[in-house]
């Protein structure tokens, strides 16, 4: 009996001093469609904060405390978005790498305002999410102004007197691109032939590929998600459309390969210069590689968002977020993506934006490195 009170009494001692330890880490979140269609790409933010926060902890990790990672899944529903953000707000987390989708990263953000929690975003990119006036949100990917532009401009070069076709999901990211890469192909002097849209999550594209078929469209512009991107393409060849197929940064996950199938090849996106093949991800790229991660897409975006915000949280001594977020836009600071300095609305200064084309086997290449 005296033997099993001892027990208690060091277990007791145990958890007593386990729950003291982890009551002194910081908690910090990583938001994103961990789950749903989109959860590719939440799964690219969840590798690259959990390797960022490996990598921060054995480091010696933030004010000599160490970082404990929260993940909430928004499924890029807005509701759920908001919902992830007050339940980190209400806890205190002193900052959210998120989210994925602008219509989850747009409500989210006025609750972390609310909250006094700071939002660095890797991947959302509708302009509304920086231009609001919040003190709390930046970004360290471009916008789909300068998307758009880099799309409009690859389309004019070399779809010169074709017929296009633009198509976009009605939602916050997908019109908020297609409307971008319009305003500049008409500012181009090129004029759409098609400006369709279709809901998210739709199935049947064969009404909007008969138009496709109808009006010769040479190349169509998607402003949507992987999944619906992948299914019109199939639909098109499976009636005979060799249309080229372009869309923004939301092809940029393997995931669309599997759903393409053999179509996919040739097929165009937007994005960044491939961050892998950087000089300051050389290092955190062979780690991802040794666990058989490929950090594809926004996996080093995530990655270098928990960069900067623990430089700076060292930089000024807290994790204070308004005192955090004065210090990154004050600031520059070196990354796994390269140096990154932030405007006064939290957009990053330097972007580029390039165009790639998949091929037969399931990868893709940059085709204009120079934007050419």
């Amino acid at each position: 009996m005296k033997s099993l009170k001892l027990i208690g009494l060091a277990l007791g001692a145990s958890l007593a001093l386990s729950t003291t330890a982890l009551a002194q880490d910081i908690n910090i979140a990583v938001a994103g469609p961990m789950t749903g269609g989109e959860s590719a790409f939440g799964r690219q933010m969840k590798n690259g904060a959990e390797q960022a926060v490996a990598d921060i902890n054995a480091a010696g990790g933030v004010l000599g405390k160490k970082l404990a990672l929260q993940v909430g899944d928004d499924a890029c529903d807005p509701k759920q978005a908001r919902s992830v953000a007050e339940k980190f707000a209400s806890a205190k987390i002193p900052f959210v790498a998120g989210h994925f989708c602008s219509s989850s990263s747009i409500p989210a953000s006025e609750a972390y305002a609310d909250g006094n929690v700071l939002q660095i975003t890797p991947a959302s990119t509708n302009p509304l999410f920086t231009e609001r006036k919040l003190w709390n949100v930046a970004r360290v990917c471009g916008r789909d102004d300068q998307q758009g532009l880099i799309a409009a401009d690859y389309i004019v070069k070399n779809y010169k007197g074709k017929n296009v076709a633009i198509l976009n999901d009605k939602t916050t990211y997908g019109k908020g691109l297609a409307d971008e890469t319009k305003k500049a192909l008409n500012k181009a002097g090129v004029t759409e032939k098609m400006f369709e849209s279709y809901n998210k999550g739709d199935k049947d594209f064969n009404a909007i590929v008969s138009r496709l078929k109808r009006d010769n469209i040479d190349l169509v512009f998607v402003g949507g998600y992987h999944q619906e991107s992948g299914l019109i393409l199939r639909q098109m060849r499976d009636q005979g459309l060799k249309t080229v197929l372009m869309a923004g940064d939301a092809l940029n996950d393997k995931e669309f390969a599997s759903i393409a199938g053999p179509a996919a090849e040739g097929t165009l996106f937007t994005f960044g210069p491939d961050p892998r093949n950087k000089a300051t991800a050389k290092e955190i790229v062979a780690k991802f590689k040794a666990k058989n991660i490929d950090p594809e897409g926004y996996t080093l975006y995530t990655y270098a968002a928990m960069q900067v915000w623990t430089k700076a949280v060292a930089k000024v001594g807290s994790t204070d977020p308004k005192k955090v977020m004065e210090a990154i836009k004050a600031g520059e600071w070196d990354t796994v993506l390269g140096k990154m300095g932030f405007d006064a609305k939290g957009d990053i200064k330097a972007i580029d934006y390039v165009v790639y084309k998949w091929d037969a086997k399931g990868n893709y290449t940059e085709i204009n490195p120079k934007g050419s």
